[in-house]
């Protein structure tokens, strides 16, 4: 597991602001998209704005 990490934190560390700002934006949308259809899918009957509203909870009470 140490390379993996190795390997990303180099690959990290060579990559310009702009890039990583790119992935950083590409991975919160695919989390977005991830979370909102697992909700979807427990909750076929909710309207869009539910979904979002649940999503955004979802996403609040992350901890890291």
């Amino acid at each position: 597991m140490n390379r993996a990490i190795d390997f990303q934190t180099r690959a990290l560390r060579a990559m310009t602001a702009d890039e990583k700002i790119r992935v950083s934006q590409a991975l919160w949308e695919e989390t977005w998209e991830v979370l909102a259809a697992g909700v979807r899918g427990r909750n076929p009957e909710w309207a869009e704005s539910q979904v979002v509203t649940r999503v955004r909870e979802l996403l609040r009470d992350v901890r890291v």
